[in-house]
């Protein structure tokens, strides 16, 4: 080998191992970046025997199309848990001690206390406070759930803005990483920051990519819908100024194509965003629905009839009323009813009322007493309104619970609906947040940064840029010395 080879050789190593520790210490910089991909620097040959250094971007297509069907899982799973878990806090935790079980299971032992001992006052007057009580729980119940719509409808309407938004730099990117293909560019930081929104987007809705032609990508959502092609299509959400029992929330629109929500405990969603529609659609709605015939089947065990000889009027409602001031059918949902009721202000002693109203009837006038001689060890009708707790009665199937049980049963149940849903919403989302991990984890193996690997590559980079450097500093002494002997 010539003098002048031997330079030439040792200047392109040079050139090589500093190309290839600018792409190593890239790596020890970005370690900690979790969107980050390393960059792998591969000695190549050209044709006619040069060397040059290949710069590959690590990537696995296979897990990142798993892990960011994960993260649609997880994050729809993790959705969902926070929606039941304001439900159930609603009604007082992990106890439930603001529950209608828990407080119609109290007012029913003041009641059997006041049938005990029939002529205290006193014991009427708790009664009384006891019902007001049930009632005030339900009212605050119902605007809790409301406000559990109201709220989810809320973050919908961010989620959807941040959707958009993300969309619309995802278009961005992918023109970058497009074009920058065609020319022949390294885009290889382009691409990472695609992949980054490509998850960023994954936790909202589910999304399916699709590879084409110079690196360019199409999304589409789980169910298929269109999210990007070529350019970002819209996702599209009117939020409502409010919620009742009677108010349904307005669907999201993905290009024009409603999106579905989830469905189940262990949720059919991808992305937070089916999620969200389920909390705010179905599980808050069935809940109000329970409530809603808890009150009404109140309404029903109290209420008074006429005690004429021969019964002409219709039954009214007794300890509990509402909006409506009827006793409403039997097995019905009456939507909204537990907002409004309250305990009968003819019963309320600082409203003009009368608690002993409750012992004899007569709360809606005199056809209605069952005590017309005002007897203060009468106590029949007290004992009926504790039995009226316990005996069987008509439910709405679209509460989601026994259509025939006792009140105290369905309210039971209630509570147990949503545990059980709950429960198992928290099995599965430890179980998708942990599929989530394994993914991530194993995507990050193939593509993420080894701090060990990497400084070890610099300090054999090291050494041979020292190797080069001692036979370019050899070569110079023979060159000198040929040229001492030329002159």
């Amino acid at each position: 080998m010539s003098l002048t080879s031997a330079l030439s050789t040792a200047q392109t190593s040079l050139s090589n191992y500093s190309t290839q520790t600018n792409v190593v210490s890239r790596n020890i910089s970005n370690a900690s970046d979790p969107n980050y991909s390393r960059r792998d620097p591969i000695i190549t040959n050209s044709l006619f025997g040069a060397q040059g250094v290949n710069v590959q971007r690590a990537q696995d297509s296979a897990l990142f199309v798993r892990n960011i069907a994960d993260t649609s899982t997880s994050s729809a799973q993790e959705t969902l848990l926070t929606g039941l878990a304001d439900l159930k806090n609603i009604l007082g935790g992990n106890d439930y001690e603001s529950s209608p079980a828990v407080l119609i299971a109290t007012m029913r032992d003041t009641l059997a206390s006041y049938a005990a001992k029939p002529s205290e006052s006193t014991m009427a007057q708790m009664a009384i406070a006891d019902a007001m009580t049930v009632a005030n729980g339900l009212q605050d119940a119902s605007k809790a759930v409301q406000a559990v719509r109201s709220e989810a409808d809320k973050e919908i309407e961010r989620q959807v803005n941040t959707l958009n938004e993300l969309l619309a730099r995802f278009e961005t990117s992918n023109n970058r990483v497009y074009s920058g293909t065609q020319a022949g560019k390294d885009v290889n930081a382009e691409l990472d920051e695609r992949d980054a929104l490509i998850k960023q987007i994954s936790s909202i809705i589910g999304v399916t990519q699709v590879t084409r032609s110079s690196n360019d990508v199409a999304l589409y959502t789980s169910d298929g819908v269109t999210l990007f092609e070529t350019v970002a299509r819209p996702v599209e959400f009117e939020p409502s100024s409010g919620f009742s029992a009677t108010l349904d929330g307005n669907q999201i629109y993905v290009d024009g194509v409603p999106l579905a929500a989830g469905d189940g405990a262990n949720t059919t969603g991808r992305g937070s965003l089916q999620s969200l529609l389920q909390v705010r659609d179905e599980y808050a709605p069935t809940m109000q629905t329970q409530l809603d015939e808890i009150a009404r089947g109140l309404v029903e065990a109290f209420a008074e009839s006429d005690q004429s000889a021969i019964p002409t009027l219709p039954d009214m409602p007794g300890l509990f009323t509402w909006a409506g001031g009827t006793v409403p059918a039997g097995g019905t949902i009456e939507p909204g009813i537990a907002s409004t009721i309250t305990v009968n202000p003819a019963l309320i002693q600082s409203m003009g009322g009368d608690p002993k109203l409750l012992r004899d009837g007569g709360i809606n006038g005199a056809a209605y007493s069952s005590n017309p001689t005002g007897s203060t060890g009468y106590s029949a009708l007290l004992d009926s309104h504790v039995q009226a707790l316990d005996q069987p009665m008509a439910f709405d199937p679209a509460t989601g619970i026994s259509a025939s049980a006792s009140l105290m049963e369905f309210a039971a149940e209630s509570i147990g609906w949503l545990e059980l849903n709950r429960s198992n919403a928290q099995s599965a989302a430890e179980m998708r947040e942990a599929s989530r991990f394994r993914s991530a984890e194993a995507l990050s193996n193939v593509t993420g940064v080894s701090l060990d690997e990497e400084m070890s590559m610099l300090l054999e980079l090291e050494q041979g840029y020292k190797a080069s450097a001692r036979l370019i500093a050899a070569v110079d002494e023979m060159l000198q010395a040929l040229m001492a002997v030329a002159r």
